[in-house]
């Protein structure tokens, strides 16, 4: 039997044993109250240990075996808890690429991930867009799921311990979710009657579990024709019927998105400030966007001015909402106030708050890691290290990520490099026809400093291993290519400049070189024989002042081959003119794969071996430096890369420095 049809007959078998649920209790009053934790984790990426495949290092700052430190802590304190997951769990370091890609785990194995998460007692989780990355077939393996997709193998692996639910994910063979829709769980908690008498009683909770309906573009290779997705508020809408009609108490949704208050559409990848207005959930776990919510002590935070959003106690339409952070940094808490009256349960909003507890304080104070966590995944652990510290050739130089928003194309300069030899051998083996049509290559630092100080791409020079290019290129996406002309080209390098705030020479203040707003992995250094130049003194979409291809002006009908990821090509990024109907090339290969192929072609790595950088910066008569953040003490690198117009400001203390710019 199916995991969703167990879901359902043990939801029936609930609902004719339970005594009361959201029905009348003869064992209690109006007036009774409790109340109840719901822990979140989000986005955890396969950080099962502090550890960083990439550096070889201990990194306190990220793994779940601190977040497990708290998940117990956070019990202690709360005897009444649930304990879910918002998704993104399965993908993100070498640990998870070796269990998936380099040596794929056995069926008869529980992923090293999930068997960390049994420790601590999950009830329940959700899948977010990266548990596609592998393809269905793995994620049926690791999650013990038989998926009723095209391509899925129908045998039952060993999965964890806890159920999925998923309710916007169909098989396209029969429209049937692919996993269950809902789930019912209970448990019995401890409540107080108006008296103040203690009283063990039943609590039902019922969960609807949502993906990014965008996963259909952003894993096409994975998807297309095997799977259809729902809106996340029709989704909750379809389902809340059934849902509510199982008497439950409470309805959480476990949603795999974060908060935008646009106008809503049926694709948007971050709805819940939607779903937030749907009647009948209680409370919404939020994830994806890699924030922290509520996070009222950030100035800077986008939650502190979003409409009718309380990041102060962690609201959203009058709906308590979490987000417990991402790469287990920390762990979500909704703290809900229960209040009987009219024979069921209701939020009391007045005593119900969110909040996130974070493994580290600001000064790096940081807790300890439970001890069990590291005991259980040993094994996979020490596999992973030999794995990664395979050796694949040297380098002479250094390529990082620390000024990649500068120009610095020292690691993205390498994967453009493979990427566009990959591409023109495809080309000549498979698309004579494309033969004469420029190859270029977009790259984008997946590391740059989101994290923290120790989030950037940096091999020194020397020896360069697998755990190299996994550093360089942080994510198994799998290598495309699509057929553009010279409009939509230029409409491409519009598009990622707008990294880039818009610049007032005449200021006398300092000025914030980067839009935060637009993350690096959207910034597309894009090369083959291309020169580009930027104005930071204009408006957005009117920046690329000078393009040109081998020397010359690129013209709007000049067509042109570019080679990128499959999230990109398939319209990932909201470039004008891709989505995912001008691609040529889709293939099986990852692009980390020929990045290693690449440098194993190239044993002896040469500064020389990749093309300068095509970003220029017009220049500029500024009254005072542009700013900008990244590691402390890295200003030779700048210098090395023939970066001009950098230099180190001032130390902020926490592994950053401040940095000025003079284009």
């Amino acid at each position: 039997m199916s995991r969703a049809l167990l879901a359902f007959s043990l939801a029936a078998a609930l609902t004719a044993c339970a005594s009361g649920g959201g029905g009348k209790n003869p064992r209690l009053e109006d007036g009774a109250r409790a109340d109840v934790a719901l822990l979140e984790t989000t986005d955890l990426h396969a950080n099962v240990l502090s550890f960083d495949y990439f550096k070889g290092a201990v990194d306190p700052t990220l793994g779940f075996e601190r977040v497990a430190t708290l998940i117990r802590t956070a019990r202690e304190e709360n005897p009444n808890n649930f304990l879910f997951d918002d998704g993104d769990t399965i993908q993100g370091t070498a640990l998870s690429d070796h269990q998936a890609l380099a040596e794929r785990l056995p069926c008869s194995q529980k992923l090293a991930t999930y068997k960390a998460m049994d420790a601590l007692g999950y009830d329940a989780g959700t899948i977010g867009n990266h548990e596609f990355n592998y393809g269905l077939d793995f994620l049926a393996q690791v999650t013990g799921t038989p998926l009723d997709a095209d391509g899925v193998n129908p045998q039952k692996c060993q999965g964890p311990a806890f159920p999925f639910v998923l309710s916007n994910v169909f098989s396209a063979r029969d429209g049937k979710p692919l996993y269950a829709p809902w789930l019912v769980l209970e448990k019995t908690i401890t409540a107080y009657t108006p008296d103040g008498s203690a009283i063990s009683v039943p609590l039902r909770v019922g969960v609807l579990g949502f993906a990014p309906p965008p996963i259909l573009k952003w894993d096409k290779r994975n998807l297309e024709g095997k799977v259809t997705t729902l809106g996340v508020v029709e989704a909750a809408q379809k389902y809340l019927p059934e849902l509510r009609a199982q008497k439950v108490d409470l309805v959480v949704a476990v949603s795999h998105g974060g908060l935008n208050p646009s106008p809503y559409v049926s694709d948007m990848e971050n709805a819940n400030w939607h779903l937030a207005g749907v009647d009948g959930i209680d409370a919404i776990m939020l994830g994806h966007s890699h924030d922290t919510f509520p996070n009222a002590s950030n100035p800077k935070s986008r939650f502190n001015t979003m409409a009718e959003v309380d990041n102060q106690r962690g609201f959203v339409r009058g709906v308590p909402a979490v987000m417990g952070s991402f790469w287990g940094k920390g762990l979500g808490l909704i703290k809900l106030a229960l209040e009987r009256k009219g024979g069921r349960w209701q939020v009391v909003k007045d005593k119900t708050y969110s909040e996130v507890r974070s493994i580290c304080t600001k000064d790096q104070d940081c807790v300890a890691p439970d001890p069990e966590i590291a005991r259980l995944v040993d094994a996979e652990h020490r596999a992973t290290i030999a794995w990664v510290d395979t050796p694949i050739g040297e380098t002479s130089f250094r390529m990082s990520t620390y000024f990649a928003d500068q120009g610095d194309v020292s690691g993205l300069g390498v994967v453009n490099a493979a990427q566009r030899a990959f591409t023109e051998e495809w080309i000549r083996n498979e698309r004579p026809d494309l033969a004469g049509i420029p190859v270029l290559s977009a790259a984008a630092a997946f590391k740059a400093g989101f994290a923290g100080p120790e989030d950037y791409s940096d091999v020194k020079p020397g020896k360069v291993t697998i755990k190299s290019a996994a550093d360089l290129y942080l994510y198994p996406n799998t290598i495309a290519a699509v057929q553009i002309d010279g409009a939509i080209l230029k409409g491409w390098l519009e598009k990622s400049a707008e990294r880039f705030n818009r610049i007032d020479p005449q200021s006398a203040e300092a000025q914030a070189l980067i839009n935060t707003r637009v993350p690096t992995y959207n910034f597309d250094v894009i090369q083959g024989q291309l020169s580009y130049t930027i104005d930071l003194t204009r408006a957005a979409g009117e920046r690329i002042v000078k393009l040109t291809h081998a020397g010359k002006p690129v013209k709007p009908d000049q067509p042109f081959i570019v080679t990128t990821n499959n999230y990109r090509a398939s319209g990932s990024g909201s470039i004008p003119g891709l989505d995912g109907k001008n691609i040529v090339m889709s293939s099986e290969t990852t692009n980390r794969d020929v990045v290693i192929a690449w440098l194993k072609a190239h044993p002896k790595l040469a500064r020389g071996d990749i093309e300068a950088s095509p970003v220029h910066f017009l220049p500029l008569k500024l009254k005072a430096p542009l700013t900008f953040r990244s590691r402390a003490g890295q200003a030779a690198i700048a210098k090395a890369s023939e970066l001009k117009g950098i230099r180190e400001l001032s130390d902020n203390g926490d592994g950053t420095a401040t940095y000025g710019f003079s284009p």
